[in-house]
């Protein structure tokens, strides 16, 4: 079957679109009234795994918002739970590790699972989704990057620096090195299964790449990156954004990525000339200009859409959708690009 509406595909493949595609990173999620009823019956996790509560989640934003792609309803931390690692959502904390990795010793601990015995639920959640979106739209999977992953594994928690995590980069290289191995490992398993249940494009999210000075970026960052793009480029289309990362754009443009993120903090025209201006980039609205009046909002998608051109982009904004972003000004930003001429 093929899709209905494969503007996004478009995009990644370098074709010429009339307009281009439109999705928000975590679409499906806080903002929607829809979402929060099923979030005050079910916890975090149970909503993670259970997977006909991930593909209702993950559809709902394709019938409320109609964005362009859906993006499967899942956590960047699973993959440390299938890993061994401890991982608790704690409420007006968030992600908690009772037992962060602070040592060599440490490290050896944690496994290189099996996809299938400790992420299937993913899988299935998969599958479910795309009989629910009857080919309407493609459907992204995702992971967090490696150096991500190591933030929370090493820090225990949130950071506004992830210090712990960096020293343990500069005092244990070896070990710090180790365990981004296993999380590229497994994270490339992860990710391949995902292509195989049905999903369209992957999305890896480097969100704390932006803490990291750019040589030290390319050594416990960008290489583990660059490991997965080559293992899933043949695959599937990979999606890399990395925020705060505009300094890697270039070498991210040389890889085998078919798009590249890019946060609100790097002009259109700034990404378009590091990234060398072939390439498909996606972002950069700042997810709090979502407060702004609508007609604000539609002037300034319009003006973004401009700035990047309509091909070789996908709009987006330039971090996840807010919790507290009104339905009717996340349909705007949607109908905005819809309505661009």
């Amino acid at each position: 079957m093929s899709l209905k509406n494969d503007l996004f595909l478009k995009a990644l493949r370098n074709e010429t679109v009339e307009r281009p595609p439109v999705w928000m990173m975590r679409q499906a999620g806080r903002y929607l009234p829809e979402f929060r009823d099923l979030r005050d019956k079910y916890d975090f996790f149970t909503r993670c795994q259970t997977p006909e509560l991930a593909a209702e989640i993950t559809v709902q934003p394709i019938r409320i918002v109609k964005p362009d792609a859906a993006i499967l309803f899942s956590d960047i931390l699973v993959v440390p739970q299938a890993m061994g690692i401890e991982v608790l959502m704690k409420e007006s904390v968030g992600p908690f590790l009772p037992n962060p990795i602070r040592s060599a010793q440490d490290v050896k601990q944690v496994i290189v699972p099996d996809i299938h015995e400790t992420l299937g639920y993913v899988m299935d959640a998969i599958k479910l989704t795309k009989e629910m979106l009857n080919d309407e739209v493609p459907l992204i999977g995702f992971a967090g990057s490696p150096w991500t992953i190591f933030c929370y594994a090493v820090e225990g928690k949130g950071s506004k620096s992830f210090d712990t995590a960096k020293g343990f980069c500069f005092s244990q290289p070896e070990a710090a090195h180790a365990l981004l191995q296993k999380i590229t490992d497994t994270t490339i398993a992860y990710l391949k299964e995902k292509v195989k249940a049905g999903v369209n494009a992957v999305q890896v999210f480097d969100s704390w790449g932006g803490m990291l000075s750019p040589v030290d970026y390319q050594e416990f960052s960008w290489k583990y990156i660059n490991q997965i793009v080559e293992a899933l480029a043949p695959e599937t289309h990979v999606i890399v954004f990395g925020k705060g990362c505009w300094f890697a754009l270039g070498d991210m443009a040389k890889s085998k990525a078919s798009a590249l993120g890019v946060d609100w903090t790097c002009s259109a025209r700034n990404a378009r000339y590091l990234s060398g201006g072939k390439i498909t980039l996606q972002g950069n609205f700042d997810p709090s200009r979502l407060l702004s009046p609508i007609p604000t909002i539609k002037k300034m998608v319009k003006e973004m859409i401009d700035e990047f051109g309509k091909d070789n982009y996908i709009v987006n904004l330039g971090h996840g959708i807010l919790p507290n972003i009104p339905v009717d000004h996340a349909k705007a930003f949607i109908e905005a690009v819809k309505e661009y001429k």
